[in-house]
């Protein structure tokens, strides 16, 4: 399997930087941070979270549908119709038994079962809703994409927490490897801010308490970053086999040509302090692509802006990539989208390398000193040849994606 390149034909983003490719990847290029004060968490301890502006899924899903999907469904509906008709395919036309659905959520849908659950409180156990299961469950995520799509080919939800979204993407590449079928929507949807879950990350101190300045609480690689500020969103990438994508004449956004992941086995929450986890991961996936470590050019990083991530995951990096790769993360606008981050970081990366324009890192101002990778403190012009998106979860889990150009 090793060496097999996989085309990105199609992308869908719903992101706090906006609805659609165009305005999430303008969003990111142009530095512009998403994070704000959040009326719904009003009550908790840390009131900061990066919504997507404008989501009516009545009106991008119709009122029928969108009253039976939970958030997180309806994000992945939304990006995933982009994505198809960005691949220039029609569901009504082709073989759906060799169509994959391969998607990562963290949670499912928290804020179906916290809705319900105040109604079983408030009116009793007959007043629950018969949507609460079908809704919740996270599972539904790529059943639910599946009817949407006609897609009856092998169909699945990964969960590796803050990894899920780039697990899916190994994973669909995995399938396609190995013949399961020719073509997979694969990516990650999330919709975790709730008042529960952010609460349960608030005693846990992950969150940024930057509360005088929400715009600039998502910090990577700052010197005075404080913790993650929550994001909700999904990203969608329609794969295919090169060949198959050629063949067609399709646009062929960039290729997945490396997938590596691993398991720290340290610690329930934080990452191995010299990040041993994920240089397993990124040497797994560069070995797949065939590629030197010398050879990386760009990393999307993980880069949550907590103080253990950022340092741990930079001293990776200048560690086993020695071409001083240009390091951006994208989290400093859209904040921490959870299981749809690797997703989206992926699908930036894959933005990047076909554009050749790597992200400023948001709200950088003064970069953490113990940290010595080359930051993209500026919007990047360059050719890249070869780039990674590193994604990490609670359990220890990582994934590394090698990125590739048409």
């Amino acid at each position: 399997m090793a060496g097999m390149d996989i085309a990105v034909t199609g992308l869908g983003l719903v992101t706090p930087g906006g609805i659609g490719v165009g305005p999430s990847w303008a969003a990111v290029c142009d530095g512009r941070p998403a994070a704000a004060l959040d009326p719904m968490l009003a009550d908790n301890l840390v009131r900061i979270s990066c919504r997507v502006p404008g989501f009516d899924p009545e009106t991008l899903l119709s009122a029928r549908r969108a009253h039976r999907l939970d958030r997180f469904v309806q994000f992945a509906l939304v990006a995933a119709h982009e994505a198809v008709a960005d691949a220039g395919l029609d569901p009504q036309t082709w073989d759906g038994a060799r169509v994959g659905v391969v998607l990562g959520c963290a949670d499912g849908g928290p804020g179906t079962v916290e809705d319900q659950h105040h109604v079983l409180r408030e009116q009793g156990a007959d007043r629950v809703s018969p949507l609460l299961l079908p809704m919740q469950l996270p599972n539904m995520l790529a059943g639910q994409t599946a009817i949407e799509f006609g897609a009856t080919g092998p169909n699945l939800v990964v969960a590796t927490a803050c990894a899920s979204g780039a697990t899916a993407i190994g994973t669909a590449r995995d399938l396609l490897a190995l013949g399961r079928c020719d073509i997979v929507l694969a990516g990650g949807s999330e919709a975790m801010i709730t008042p529960l879950v952010m609460a349960g990350f608030a005693q846990m101190g992950a969150l940024s308490k930057r509360h005088d300045d929400p715009a600039s609480a998502s910090r990577p690689f700052d010197v005075d970053r404080d913790g993650f500020v929550a994001g909700e969103g999904s990203g969608i990438l329609v794969m295919e086999r090169v060949a198959d994508a050629r063949a067609r004449g399709a646009h062929v956004h960039g290729r997945i040509i490396g997938y590596g992941a691993t398991a720290d086995a340290h610690h329930v929450t934080s990452p191995h302090p010299d990040g041993a986890g994920i240089e397993a991961a990124v040497r797994a996936a560069l070995a797949d692509a065939g590629a030197d470590p010398d050879d990386v050019q760009h990393v999307n990083a993980h880069g949550t802006s907590t103080p253990l991530n950022d340092l741990s995951e930079a001293r990776m990096i200048q560690r086993t990539l020695r071409g001083e790769p240009v390091v951006t993360s994208t989290k400093g606008v859209t904040g921490h989208l959870l299981g749809a981050a690797g997703a989206v970081e992926a699908a930036f990366a894959v933005l990047s390398v076909e554009h050749e324009v790597i992200p400023p890192v948001a709200n950088l101002v003064m970069p953490d000193p113990r940290i010595e990778v080359k930051l993209a403190q500026t919007l990047t012009e360059m050719p890249i040849d070869l780039a990674l998106s590193n994604s990490l979860g609670f359990g220890g889990q990582n994934t590394a994606l090698a990125i590739a150009p048409a």
